[in-house]
């Protein structure tokens, strides 16, 4: 039964059938076949299954959380916090590097979403880099990766995901992403650097401490975003859920009545988007989830997770590496909710197995998938990029490639220095 499952599934994929599409197909045919292998499934436990996977309390953060970074997006955070980080350390050597991926880890802890970074923040920041002297291939290439800090930094969509499949407390992984999206981020600068000191750079002027301190002042209230949801998390104030709601609250007062950037010719256009945002990525979470079902079903989740443990020997080291190589493969071909529902069954529960926490075995995989949204073919971040100046693909691939080196070597320490991770999980969750 999984053999069908699968076959139907990359099938479809190679015939360019939408990901959340090929998901659902597959599994009806193989709930149709399925009597075939002896465990007769009827076709009616299709929406039902649909309806469990989205029916629950923790997954209603999602469309809160895009609904929450569109806001802020319309009220014109992502220019203010430019200019904020600009202000401090954009006449520095590599100024503006530091600037693309500061501005993109603050902007990840508002808008939860890779793409929605890179989109936001790429039509200023890439021709900015471009006018400055830095190659363009380079420069969306940066940003491309710079936004993929978006789903580890929290709050992450791809989080509030994963803990509704592993029951693992939001707010727990919230505070493990902190420490490896830093390092993330640090490792990207490093690879930026190196890759443009041939650059002819123009810096700068380094701003007074006027300019510093209205730029402050201007993005004071964007900056206090983040702020606002996580404090209130761990404040034990409100659930991560209801910390999504908070923040469309919050994020309509500051752009309606202190930037008055939001209007009533906006307004519209921002809910439909929002509405668009959410469905497509619910439609992945409820065929996924049916998907995962029917792995567990079949047994191939079972079957694949001794595999794993014989193939490496019960190493824990090694099995590691073969979990890293999977997820950097699947990373490659699924978007990040679509490669979480259907590798998490099979993978955590031999991690678990082996003594890796599940929290830490969270935040791991969503940096190896953080560096499949900017690897082809997905590679959806590189795609958005590229679109914003409208640079071949092919010249961002080649320019991407030192930023995949560097975050594979952050990913090693993330990894296999567990305490990255858990020392805020620990720190912040007590």
């Amino acid at each position: 039964m999984a053999l069908l499952l699968f076959g139907v599934f990359f099938l479809l994929i190679f015939l360019n059938v939408p990901i959340a599409v090929a998901l659902g197909l597959s599994s009806i045919v193989t709930l149709g076949f399925s009597a075939a292998f002896g465990i007769p499934l009827p076709l009616e436990m299709f929406p039902n299954l649909m309806y469990s996977g989205v029916g629950k309390f923790a997954l209603l953060a999602i469309p809160y959380f895009i609904m929450a970074g569109l806001v802020m997006e319309y009220a014109g955070i992502s220019k203010r916090l430019i200019t904020f980080a600009s202000a401090f350390v954009g006449h520095t050597k590599g100024g503006l590097i530091i600037v693309v991926v500061v501005v993109s880890c603050f902007f990840a802890a508002i808008s939860g979403s890779g793409p929605a970074t890179v989109a936001a923040l790429g039509a200023i920041l890439i021709p900015a880099m471009v006018s400055a002297g830095y190659n363009r291939g380079l420069s969306t290439a940066l940003m491309s990766s710079s936004g993929a800090i978006g789903i580890i930094i929290p709050p992450s969509i791809l989080y509030v995901v994963y803990a509704s499949i592993s029951d693992v407390s939001v707010a727990k992984i919230f505070a493990g992403g902190f420490l490896p999206g830093a390092l993330l981020g640090a490792a990207f600068i490093i690879a930026a650097m190196i890759c443009s000191r041939k650059d002819k750079i123009t810096r700068q002027p380094k701003a007074s401490a006027r300019e510093r301190w209205l730029a402050f002042k201007d993005a004071f209230w964007g900056l206090l975003t983040p702020v606002v949801i996580l404090g209130g998390i761990y404040g034990g104030v409100f659930t991560p859920t209801e910390s999504a709601g908070i923040a469309i609250i919050y994020a309509l007062i500051v752009g309606i009545f202190i930037y008055k950037e939001i209007n009533l010719k906006n307004v519209g256009k921002l809910f439909v988007d929002a509405a668009v945002m959410s469905a497509q990525v619910m439609f992945i979470v409820a065929c996924a989830t049916v998907f995962a079902w029917l792995l567990t079903t079949s047994h191939m989740a079972t079957d694949a997770a001794q595999a794993l443990l014989t193939i490496s020997g019960n190493n824990k080291i090694i099995l590691l590496i073969i979990i890293n190589i999977i997820f950097l493969v699947a990373g490659c071909l699924l978007d990040a909710n679509s490669a979480c529902y259907i590798l998490v069954p099979v993978l955590l529960p031999v991690c678990m197995k082996m003594g890796v926490d599940p929290v830490h075995f969270g935040v791991f995989m969503t940096v190896n998938l953080a560096i499949g949204l900017v690897t082809p073919p997905v590679g959806i971040n590189l795609y958005v990029g590229a679109s914003i100046l409208k640079v071949p693909i092919m010249e961002v691939c080649k320019k991407v490639i030192p930023f995949v080196i560097a975050g594979i070597i952050a990913l090693a320490f993330v990894t296999y220095v567990p305490q990255i991770t858990m020392f805020t999980a620990n720190l912040l969750t007590k």
